[in-house]
């Protein structure tokens, strides 16, 4: 009788827990709909639907554990919470003034069944333009401290889409794109190809970096990343060619180990962008929308703006970073004996003050300043740079001086090479000198393998290395330009004072590779751009002429390089060439000299990846409107409806456009500026050359 009132009792909490497997919650907005349900395995499983078809097909979701059970299957439902939020913030700066945030959550309270217990819930939030979900692990005694092993996230695609990738790369996102469907992916084709990447590490073949962004065939679009990665590795995707399944693929650290968490915490959002338009891709907000509030409560110091800097004529070997040949140039008395060739020097700073003071561009990058350049790169050295100590030929005071009489600020540069523990030992040092100097923003880099030895650049000790930068400088109010970093997951909101980034592949691979393609450009604001702002360092005029290398040049025209001040976003924007360059075109650079970087509004007209972009937007506080449009290695002809412009008002579009007979390869440097007056009702034709584009400054007529 006991044995039979046992049975009947688990069976009922069987059939119970069937029923609450069966079951599937779903939320949704707009056409965005996301399912979830657990199998007969109790596993997690979601789907994502777009107008009703199918984005992500049923897959998995879990956490694998070190020394610990998984937390994979064998769960129950035990409830759901549910809401919905419409709400608006105000970015510090941006691409816009405001920012809707509107999705519908539901968090999916899970227990697995067994003596242990344990707890674990995840969060859905779907927005009009997709969706986004973490884990999270609540508070419970069964589980307190625990370590990452991996994470079994699954996106299933409907089929081999159309993908634009870079591979899996533990230490460098500056791989140029490959366009192919998802079933041709082939991270170490690429990887042994790219030797113009000094450091990198692909030990998948078939692992893909975030953002990824894929074209269905029958006209979706989407894109793949993640938001909000703090206390945690970076993801990528291993590629199942076969089964067109995408799993979540974590960076390891040092010991192979993915996160050391303490609950009640939560992983990083993954994200899942999609829509039947492409501009709607570039035009989301959700990744944004993911992080959380500004930490930083007064913002008034944070100063988008544009720069020029002693750079470009470093990577082109005009001037070097360091003083002296080699670190053992040194003359009787132990002193470094000058090159010559030193970039960073008291006349070739004021020679930069000067431009930028004339031309109204507030600030100067001075790379190269501080001792130690001689043996910088390539060693695994830890102590390199301390930061504070300038070459003999740089007067730090008085070029501070010299810049701040011109209404100039100078731009610091720490360069780490790779040694993060170095830098993290003089923080404090650095910044307090940057502060007694009058420094209001810092440049850093992370060339070179990572120490502490055995972790990497997109690993979880450095994606907290880069936070607790970004808090320091923000202590100190100091803005913040990352160089190889991992690649953004949209912690500007967080910390406002990190308003740019490299982690990609800039325009400096124009100085020391084969370049970047035409079609570079047209791909990089749907990949990884989608996270934040960039650091690609545009406007570079002088096309052709500026290597040693026979036939190296720019895949640009000169127009172009003025458009991607609108097409590549970044509050803080770099002039990148040399002052003799840009007056042998200061017509052109006129553009340059008036485009804004920070704005009220913005329009994406139109869209293709790897094909073109247009996108119009408006001045913070004024009536102006800047227009970028480029193409990729074709020709192309387009007609813009200027109806974004406030109906009644007169306006004076000022036109940078290609030559007739410009064309990137052999004829990059041919444009025509001119004037016409425009209204709301005016359609403008352009014209594009191959590689080319055109920019337009659009301003009220007084």
């Amino acid at each position: 009788m006991k044995f039979t009132t046992l049975y009947l009792i688990s069976l009922l909490l069987s059939f119970a827990a069937c029923a609450q497997n069966k079951g599937t919650i779903t939320a949704g907005m707009d056409r965005v709909k996301l399912e979830f349900n657990l199998d007969d395995a109790g596993r997690p499983v979601y789907a994502v639907y777009f107008d009703q078809k199918a984005v992500i097909k049923p897959s998995r979701l879990g956490i694998k554990l070190v020394d610990q059970p998984n937390f994979d299957e064998h769960f129950i439902l035990t409830g759901t919470d549910r809401k919905t939020v419409d709400e608006q913030w105000t970015p510090v700066w941006g691409e816009v003034n405001h920012i809707r945030n509107h999705y519908e959550q539901v968090t999916i309270h899970l227990k697995q069944q067994g003596k242990l217990a344990r707890m674990l819930d995840i969060t859905f939030r779907v927005f009009a333009d997709g969706a986004g979900f973490r884990y999270e692990f609540p508070h419970q005694s069964n589980v307190n401290y625990f370590i990452v092993a991996d994470e079994l996230t699954e996106f299933s695609l409907t089929g081999d889409h159309k993908t634009f990738w870079i591979p899996g790369d533990y230490d460098s996102n500056e791989y140029a794109y490959t366009t192919s469907p998802i079933s041709q992916v082939d991270a170490f084709k690429m990887y042994n190809a790219s030797t113009d990447i000094a450091i990198r590490f692909v030990p998948d073949q078939y692992a893909v970096q975030t953002p990824l962004m894929m074209k269905t065939a029958d006209g979706l679009y989407i894109n793949i990343h993640e938001a909000a990665l703090v206390n945690y590795t970076s993801m990528q995707l291993h590629v199942d060619r076969s089964n067109y399944k995408l799993t979540a693929a974590l960076v390891p650290d040092a010991y192979g180990n993915k996160a050391y968490l303490h609950a009640p915490c939560h992983t990083p959002w993954r994200t899942i962008i999609v829509s039947d338009k492409a501009t709607d891709i570039l035009a989301s907000k959700m990744i944004l929308n993911l992080n959380e509030p500004s930490k930083i409560a007064n913002t008034s110091w944070i100063k988008p703006m544009k720069f020029v800097g002693v750079w470009w004529e470093m990577q082109t070997n005009k001037s070097t970073w360091s003083y002296a040949l080699r670190s053992d140039s040194v003359s009787a008395d132990g002193k470094l004996l000058p090159s010559g060739k030193h970039g960073a020097n008291n006349a070739n700073v004021k020679r930069y003050i000067d431009f930028a003071a004339k031309n109204g561009i507030p600030g100067v990058l001075v790379e190269g300043w501080n001792v130690g350049w001689e043996d910088w790169f390539g060693n695994w050295k830890e102590n390199v740079f301390d930061f504070v100590t300038p070459y003999p030929d740089f007067d730090v005071k008085m070029l501070t001086d010299y810049a701040t009489a011109k209404g100039v600020h100078i731009i610091m540069h720490n360069e780490t090479s790779g040694s993060a523990t170095n830098y993290e030992r003089q923080m404090d040092t650095a910044f307090r000198f940057m502060k007694k100097y009058g420094y209001t923003s810092v440049k850093t880099g992370y060339v070179g393998r990572i120490i502490p030895r055995g972790e990497h650049h997109d690993g979880a000790w450095m994606v907290n290395h880069y936070v607790r930068v970004a808090q320091k400088a923000a202590d100190y109010q100091i803005m913040l330009d990352a160089h190889e970093p991992v690649r953004p997951t949209g912690l500007q909101r967080t910390y406002p004072n990190w308003m740019a980034c490299e982690a990609g592949r800039g325009n400096e691979y124009n100085a020391f590779s084969d370049g970047n393609k035409p079609e570079h450009e047209t791909i990089m604001p749907f990949t990884r751009l989608m996270g934040g702002p960039m650091d690609y360092t545009p406007g570079l005029f002088k096309i052709k002429g500026y290597s040693d290398v026979p036939g190296r040049q720019i895949h640009t025209t000169l127009t172009k390089q003025l458009a991607l001040y609108i097409t590549m976003y970044s509050p803080l924007q770099m002039a990148a060439d040399m002052p003799e360059n840009y007056e042998k075109h200061m017509d052109a650079f006129q553009f340059i000299k008036d485009v804004p970087v920070d704005w009220d509004d913005t329009k994406v007209i139109e869209a293709e990846p790897g094909e073109y972009i247009t996108i119009a937007r408006k001045q913070k506080n004024a009536g102006n409107w800047y227009l970028g449009a480029i193409t990729n290695q074709n020709a192309r002809k387009t007609t813009i409806d200027l109806g974004f412009l406030d109906k009644g008002k007169k306006y004076t579009a000022t036109i940078y456009a290609d030559a007739d007979n410009a064309d990137w390869k052999n004829n990059p440097e041919a444009y025509v500026i001119k004037q016409i007056e425009v209204t709301a009702e005016t359609k403008l034709n352009l014209q594009l050359a191959p590689g080319g584009g055109t920019a337009i400054s659009i301003k009220v007529e007084k």
